[in-house]
């Protein structure tokens, strides 16, 4: 009867074995820096600093703090135009500080990113 698939004697080549520990190693580094990442907190601002918006790693905001000057009753639209951008900018700093961990982890390696 013939053998189906797998490999002789039922064992892994040794680099193949080594390819598999190393995937695994780079598997749990990923999950720690995700975790870690997810415990940062990020901050950005907008118009001057009259908006503070602050996210999480796991971008979710935090917390937006406004300066008094910038609460207008008869601009409304420049405050929400202000919280906008703070919070981009916040979340890009999340997703930059999560692709240059990810490029670390990496090194550099095509279609790992």
């Amino acid at each position: 009867m013939a053998k189906r698939g797998g490999f002789p004697g039922g064992q892994m080549p040794g680099n193949m074995a080594n390819l598999m520990k190393q995937a695994q190693k780079m598997q749990r580094q990923m999950e720690e820096q995700a975790k870690e990442l997810e415990s940062k907190e990020f901050v950005a601002s907008a118009g001057g600093g009259a908006v503070e918006v602050t996210i999480s790693g796991k971008r979710e905001v935090l917390k937006v703090k406004l300066a008094e000057e910038v609460v207008d009753p008869d601009d409304i639209e420049m405050l929400e135009d202000l919280i906008v951008a703070a919070t981009n900018e916040a979340l890009r700093k999340v997703d930059d500080e999560s692709s240059s961990a990810m490029s670390r982890l990496t090194g550099g390696m095509p279609g790992m990113i």
